[in-house]
């Protein structure tokens, strides 16, 4: 049993969550992992490498990746996303979707995003987010991302919709706070959802419930 397994993760449970899942559905002894990490709160497709696969991992998670997500602008969060409470920013005024545009564009191409501090990141060995829990102070350096193209979708305030396309290492979460400081009003993700990594898609991806009715066996795919 080898293979790729479109996963459609739902949201409140982690890629390690999910995994675990799975792995209690596949024959003893085989191997499992994943390929490109999604956050607790963000659902969509999460490519599980099941058996010889699992040698796949570093040619998927280089694969182009799209995302839709909503950003709450005019607030933060430590967490720069939906699970830490919210700071509201004083005096917060809608931009026009003109100025919005403007600013999405300065995010495409190659970008240099600094992680979010509750990221899985290393700092002098410790993970970031644990430092961060903790009250440390966390220096993440900024890194070279790609990002392909951000369509605006709809904007609603105080909520922006949005459609990525980007490259490995992209860190949505801190698109939302970049583009909020951009707009000098703040910003955070509040839903996260990954329509794709390279040709494997979310309408073809399998739910859980789907997988401990029916079993796995009819939903692996081979490895292109």
């Amino acid at each position: 049993m080898d293979g790729v397994l479109n996963l459609d993760k739902p949201a409140g449970i982690s890629s390690a969550a999910a995994v675990g899942r799975v792995k209690r559905l596949l024959p003893r002894g085989t191997r499992i992992g994943h390929a490109g990490t999604l956050d607790p709160f963000a659902t969509g497709v999460l490519l599980l490498l099941v058996g010889k696969a699992t040698k796949a991992s570093e040619k998927l998670m280089d694969q182009p990746k799209t995302y839709e997500a909503t950003v709450r602008l005019g607030a933060t969060t430590a967490t720069d996303d939906l699970e830490s409470p919210e700071v509201l920013t004083t005096d917060a005024m809608p931009p026009t979707l003109e100025k919005i545009r403007a600013e999405v564009e300065l995010f495409v191409g190659r970008v240099a995003q600094v992680p979010p501090r509750f990221s899985a990141m290393k700092v002098a060995g410790r993970r970031a987010y644990a430092l961060a829990r903790k009250g440390r102070p966390v220096e993440l350096a900024a890194r070279d991302v790609r990002i392909d193209a951000i369509d605006v979708l709809r904007w609603e305030w105080p909520f922006l919709y949005l459609r990525i396309e980007c490259g490995r290492g992209t860190y949505i979460r801190a698109l939302a706070r970049d583009l909020g400081e951009r707009l000098a009003i703040g910003g955070y993700l509040t839903q996260l959802r990954r329509t794709r990594i390279g040709r494997f898609i979310v309408d073809r991806a399998v739910t859980l419930d789907r997988l401990l009715q029916q079993g796995v066996a009819g939903f692996i795919e081979p490895v292109d």
